[in-house]
Formats: structure tokens, C-alpha cells, sequence
């Protein structure tokens, strides 16, 4: 059976435990990349960030500060309204994945050190939302909605 894209896209199976992790960890994700890109919550914006970045290997820094607080607030702001929640979780968890690897591996799993853990249950939750999607309360469900009742599933078999 072939699947519409509105279906892919827009489905879920996880009802209202999507909603229970979508809403704190958009919230969390949208701070941090308004601290990255905006200065905000005590971050250092674009520059600071990218002259960080810069010095620890990820080049060029601008450019990684500007795609790390892009992918964090969007992707925040897109997981608290449940819009596009598996695009915005996958590029999300794409994000924490390269923050364990180049930033938090080598102090090992507990935050106290700098370690990983955080990064680490970011990454759980942000994949949880890939797998179930967006669940009820979300703009994709809506959206589906609509898609449904208009009969129109925007066909992938054409």
C-alpha cells in the first residue's frame, strides 16, 4: 500500500506522549539556539559562538554557529508547534549527535564534567519524535486533517 506524503510527512502514532516530549524539548532547543544565534539567555550570539566553534575544529565558525542555532531555534519553534515535527527532530538530533562527538566525548557522560549526558538524552528524544511523529495537539495532525478531508494526500504514485 502506498502512502500519500501528506501521510509520511504529517501521520503520527504517538497520541499524546509526543506532546510531552515535544513541548520541553522544543522549549530547550529554541533557548539554546537563540543563545547561539541571538546572544540571548546569556549566549554569545553568531560571533562569539562562531569564534568558539572555530577554535575547537569546526570551521568555518561563523558559518557552524549560524547552522547549529539554526537547526536548535527553527527546529525548536517547528517541534513546539508540531509542524514538520520528524524533519525538525531529525535535524535536531543530527545536531546533538555532532555536539557529543566534537564537543562533550572526550569528557565523558556526566554533565558536571562537560560530559555528554545532556547532548545524550537530547538525541533520545529528538529520535523518539523522528520514529512517532508529532501526536496529537500538533499542527501535523491538522494538517493531515485537511489533507484527509479535502481527499487530497498529495499521491507519491502518480
Amino acid at each position: 500500500m502506498k502512502r500519500s506524503l501528506a501521510q509520511s510527512l504529517f501521520s503520527s502514532n504517538g497520541g499524546y506522549a509526543s506532546l510531552v516530549l515535544r513541548i520541553p524539548v522544543g522549549l530547550i532547543l529554541a533557548a539554546h539556539g537563540a543563545q547561539k544565534l541571538f546572544g540571548w539567555f546569556g549566549g554569545h550570539g553568531l560571533e562569539g559562538t562562531g569564534q568558539w566553534l572555530a577554535s575547537i575544529g569546526l570551521t568555518p565558525g561563523y558559518l557552524m554557529a549560524m547552522l547549529a542555532g539554526s537547526a536548535e531555534f527553527f527546529g525548536g519553534i517547528a517541534l513546539l508547534l508540531g509542524l514538520l515535527t520528524r524533519p525538525a527532530a531529525l535535524v535536531s538530533a543530527f545536531t546533538m549527535l555532532v555536539a557529543i562527538f566534537s564537543v562533550h566525548i572526550d569528557n565523558g557522560l556526566f554533565m558536571s564534567n562537560n560530559g555528554y549526558e545532556y547532548a545524550l538524552t537530547l538525541l533520545a528524544a529528538t529520535l523518539a519524535l523522528v520514529i512517532q511523529g508529532a501526536g496529537r495537539l500538533s499542527l501535523d495532525d491538522i494538517i493531515l486533517k485537511h489533507f484527509e478531508r479535502a481527499g487530497n494526500g498529495l499521491r507519491t504514485d502518480a
